[in-house]
């Protein structure tokens, strides 16, 4: 590695640092950042784990930061036993027949970590799963392994034509340099944006296609 690249990565270190400072709903004192090639790795301990989601969107704000990894350990000052964690979980969503299909999802915890089961029709509701989960007092990790209902079948033609035109929509007059190929029900993109915000946005984009079950993102960061 060049003397540049080691230049630069410091700069993207103190920038981070400086991110997790100015974000208010994270104690940044505990947490140190490491920075190789561009890639961010946040150690250290938060009292919750939507604090460490917090951490790790500061960290992908920084520009010309690819990909953030965590090493951050959730330690909580009085945590429920598991089975009282997924008791409040299967309460958590009985109440949100709206958004998550009631009896779509199951729970499972260990060591205070939630395992989200089962099958719904969109992204949306997925995530909304597991937002619904880091929200719960005494959650150190989640996994979500909830699949979505390939039962939707839209040409791929179709639904490449249709993500390619919300992309030029949500660009407005720049068209953004991102190429979509999709395979059956999976996308995948590809091409070069500005920001990490301009990523998460485009991957978001192909989510909302109808029959989408996975999106690969492979849209890099321009010099």
């Amino acid at each position: 590695m060049t003397q540049t690249q080691h230049r630069a990565d410091h700069e993207l270190e103190a920038a981070i640092i400086d991110e997790l400072a100015w974000t208010p709903s994270v104690d940044a004192r505990e947490i140190g950042v490491t920075v190789t090639d561009g890639a961010a790795t946040l150690s250290g301990n938060v009292g919750t784990y939507p604090e460490l989601e917090e951490a790790l969107r500061a960290a992908t704000r920084v520009h010309g930061v690819t990909v953030t990894a965590g090493e951050i350990v959730v330690r909580h000052a009085d945590s429920p036993a598991d089975d009282d964690l997924a008791r409040e979980a299967t309460i958590v969503f009985d109440r949100r027949t709206v958004v998550v299909p009631k009896g779509s999802v199951r729970v499972e915890v260990t060591d205070h970590v939630i395992t989200l089961r089962g099958t719904v029709d969109w992204q949306f509701q997925r995530e909304a799963a597991r937002h619904a989960m880091a929200t719960l007092p005494g959650v150190s990790g989640i996994r979500n392994l909830i699949t979505l209902n390939a039962a939707t079948v839209v040409p791929p033609a179709e639904t490449q034509g249709r993500i390619k035109a919300a992309l030029r929509r949500h660009a407005g007059t720049e068209v953004p340099h991102i190429e979509v190929d999709v395979t059956g029900s999976h996308v995948t993109l590809s091409g070069t944006v500005s920001s990490s915000a301009e990523r998460r946005a485009a991957e978001q984009t192909a989510w909302f296609a109808t029959g989408v079950t996975a999106v690969d993102n492979q849209v890099t960061l321009s010099d």
